[in-house]
């Protein structure tokens, strides 16, 4: 079979560096320049993406287009290549509740063909594997595993139903991030009297608690822009289920107080529990 030509919907910190995996296996990888800022078009150029001025020429030229954008813009985004009649195969891999995905499978349908992606793992850079997941028609998610097959990002298929992989994805996210927010909220509570220190040492004699990681709480509030809306798509999933959404609801709101710290790497833990303490 010839080599795919690949589209990522936006080379951000995930997109770029997934986008970047595939391309050995694609005949081009393509991003599109209309409406995106210098900051991603610089981060699209170091992970050597071809820029194409607008996404109806993406769309035309690729076979396959994958979708990593924040969960808020996933649906606008199928919307504006549903427009298109785009035909190939679209890889809805946002961290959107499976309702949302099956909307937008029926939005692109019966032009494209939808697989369902979860991303779990940091981008594939610095020697990090993540695992993206797959559902969906079964010649389409064995596509997709051959355009990553060895590279950094590892594929795994869960079978045809397209939302299963978004399920997994948000199943994991909803412990796993607001894991994280009680860190931060344990160690604001000992700050304000006194025992930072002392919950840090307790929480060091116990390595496989996400507590004994405290220096994780400044990534945690850069990373909040993100994570907030992923925790609302996973307690929509919770409710759907029967399941109470409001502990997820809860740390949505936590992460909210950090809005404003949006990929600062230079933020500190002291930083990151002042910004929380003072919203």
């Amino acid at each position: 079979m010839d080599q795919p030509t690949v589209g990522i919907l936006h080379p951000g910190s995930m997109g770029a560096a997934v986008a970047a995996c595939a391309a050995p296996n694609a005949t081009d990888a393509l991003w599109c320049t209309a409406g995106r800022s210098p900051a991603t078009a610089e981060r699209a150029a170091r992970f050597g993406l071809t820029p194409v001025a607008e996404l109806a020429e993406l769309l035309d030229r690729s076979d396959i287009v994958i979708s990593l954008c924040p969960p808020a813009a996933a649906e606008d985004l199928a919307r504006d290549v549903a427009g298109h009649r785009f035909a190939g195969t679209y890889v809805e891999a946002n961290a959107i509740s499976p309702t949302r995905v099956q909307r937008i499978a029926a939005l692109l349908a019966p032009d494209a063909t939808v697989v369902d992606g979860g991303v779990v793992g940091s981008p594939p850079i610095g020697g990090k594997t993540p695992t993206l997941y797959l559902s969906g028609p079964h010649d389409a998610t064995e596509r997709i595993g051959a355009l990553f097959a060895s590279t950094a990002v590892r594929t795994v298929g869960l079978g045809a139903e397209v939302g299963k992989a978004s399920a997994l994805k948000l199943s994991y996210a909803s412990f796993q991030k607001t894991s994280r927010v009680l860190v931060a909220l344990a160690l604001g509570m000992a700050r304000e009297h006194g025992v930072d220190q002392e919950l840090i040492e307790v929480a060091s004699r116990r390595t496989d608690s996400y507590l004994s990681e405290p220096q994780y709480v400044a990534k945690t509030a850069s990373r909040a822009w993100r994570w907030g809306p992923e925790l609302e798509e996973a307690a929509d999933t919770l409710a759907a289920a029967g399941l109470p959404p409001e502990m997820l609801r809860a740390a949505a709101s936590t992460l909210a107080r950090w809005n404003d710290a949006k990929d600062d790497s230079s933020l500190t833990l002291t930083g990151a529990l002042d910004r929380l303490a003072q919203p």
